[in-house]
């Protein structure tokens, strides 16, 4: 089942692959359930993003792209999501809030009470140059209350951007 997961990720993965290296692929590592109460459902998580900014609008509020993604964590849970991102440049500084409903399916991890959770997000990344960027985030996966339970998760990552 993992290897299904993983490959169900890669082939996500290679259908948004551009033909050109206009856009920004982010690989990420991170802890799943961060403020985890019991203690039994924090996990290791690994995923990846595309983020396409030749497809941005630029608004009086922000620059907005779409991003595509998801990431598996050790304990077989998986989140396959795509939403939308807002880009605000201070110098080499990258404040990147987010927002993506998607498919959660939970493994042996933590119920979140339906396949459908909605993962809110902000990121700080530093340009390291032209082509690479490192960063932080904190999210938030849960169903809005839709589903006959919502504990939610707090998830914390450190990411790697390139462009290919």
């Amino acid at each position: 089942m993992k290897y299904k997961k993983l490959y169900l990720l890669l082939l996500l993965f290679l259908h948004f692959t551009p033909l050109k290296s206009e856009s920004y692929f982010s690989f990420y590592t991170g802890t799943f359930d961060t403020i985890d109460k019991e203690g039994d459902d924090k996990a290791k998580l690994y995923g990846f993003e595309h983020n396409n900014p030749t497809l941005f609008r630029d608004t009086f509020i922000g620059k907005f792209s779409p991003i595509t993604g998801g990431f598996i964590t050790d304990k077989n849970a998986f989140y396959l999501y795509t939403g939308i991102q807002i880009q605000y440049e201070i110098g080499p500084l990258n404040i990147l809030p987010s927002f993506a409903p998607g498919y959660y399916e939970k493994g042996d991890g933590k119920d979140l009470g339906m396949a459908l959770e909605f993962k809110s997000e902000i990121k700080l990344s530093i340009d390291l140059s032209e082509n690479y960027m490192i960063g932080y985030s904190y999210s938030h996966i849960s169903n809005n209350d839709w589903g006959q339970k919502n504990p939610g998760v707090n998830n914390q990552t450190i990411s790697f951007s390139t462009s290919f």
